[in-house]
């Protein structure tokens, strides 16, 4: 058997390089040169008649504007629905994930079939998912997002932090927004309805009682009141709280000497004065206007005695 010689090429130093090794070192190079590029499966749009689809239970956005859902549905009308919608099979029919906002105003235009992707998804990751599409989108009022923050927490046992990394915000945001919870639920309902605005609800905050927390939210919006005029309000329904609680008694006491001086007076049948020093101190003047006035006074104070 004959032994075949690879064909080879003598360079100035005399060495031999092989083909195969060039076509090696070639392949090698091409290899540092060109970035690799991964083939990535894109995920398919699909129909589905709106009749399939049910809007998510864990939704935090509850109200929806009936103007815009029209202009939206007009807009679709015209140009259809650009975006298609996230679901997820549930049963024989799929719950929305994202888009109810689209879905409703798809249905309000009178289509029959809108796009979706679908895909699945944990309880957990369904409720963050629709949470953070409509914080990035401003799309929650006050309430409905304190609330969407409340349900992370209480019903999957997460931090304020994990929900703060979450929706890319930071962890006084989460705080304070579900500190307006605390807000009578009138006032609350003011604030979901947008008579109020947020730092309006977070100044009365500072009153505990709910009923103080509504009368200044109803003088607020008929006032027109800035937030800054509200927390001066605020304060001044806290200070006569603590003041009251000191002056109150002072005031009864000075009541009582003024009453003990003209019963006194009235015994005594000439004028009667009590100068307090302090809580326990204090001087009784009893006047007189001649030497037989003293001597009937005296008459008077030994009989009292006797």
């Amino acid at each position: 058997m004959g032994v075949a010689k690879a064909s080879g090429k003598t360079t100035a130093e005399g060495k031999t390089r092989t083909a195969g090794e060039t076509a090696a070192k070639s392949k090698t190079q091409t290899a540092k040169a060109e970035p690799v590029v991964k083939i990535v499966e894109v995920e398919k749009e699909k129909f589905l008649n709106i009749s399939e689809i049910e809007p998510n239970v864990s939704q935090p956005r509850k109200m929806f504007d009936e103007e815009q859902l029209g202009e939206l549905a007009e807009s679709i009308r015209r140009y259809g629905v650009l975006q298609p919608l996230l679901v997820q099979k549930k049963g024989d029919r799929y719950e929305l994930i994202a888009g109810e906002r689209r879905w409703r105003a798809a249905k309000l235009a009178g289509f029959r079939e809108v796009p979706v992707i679908v895909r699945e998804y944990t309880r957990q990751q369904t409720m963050e998912i629709a949470l953070i599409e409509n914080v990035q989108r401003a799309d929650l009022n006050p309430i409905e997002e304190a609330k969407a923050y409340q349900m992370l927490i209480q019903e999957f046992g997460l931090r304020q932090e994990d929900v703060a990394e979450r929706v890319a915000k930071n962890r006084a945001t989460i705080t304070n927004s579900m500190r307006l919870l605390k807000l009578d639920e009138r006032v609350q309902e003011m604030l979901i309805q947008d008579r109020l605005t947020g730092g309006h609800a977070r100044a009365l905050l500072s009153l505990e009682d709910g009923e103080k927390q509504y009368q200044l939210a109803l003088k607020t919006v008929e006032n027109h009141l800035s937030v800054r005029e509200v927390e001066r309000l605020v304060k001044e329904l806290l200070k006569p709280k603590k003041a009251k609680k000191k002056a109150e008694p002072e005031r009864d006491m000075e009541v009582f000497f003024k009453d003990l001086e003209e019963k006194l007076k009235g015994v005594m049948g000439t004028k009667v004065s009590i100068n307090r020093k302090d809580k326990n101190k204090g001087r009784i003047e009893i006047e007189y206007y001649s030497s037989a006035e003293l001597e009937r006074l005296i008459e008077l104070l030994e009989s009292l005695r006797q």
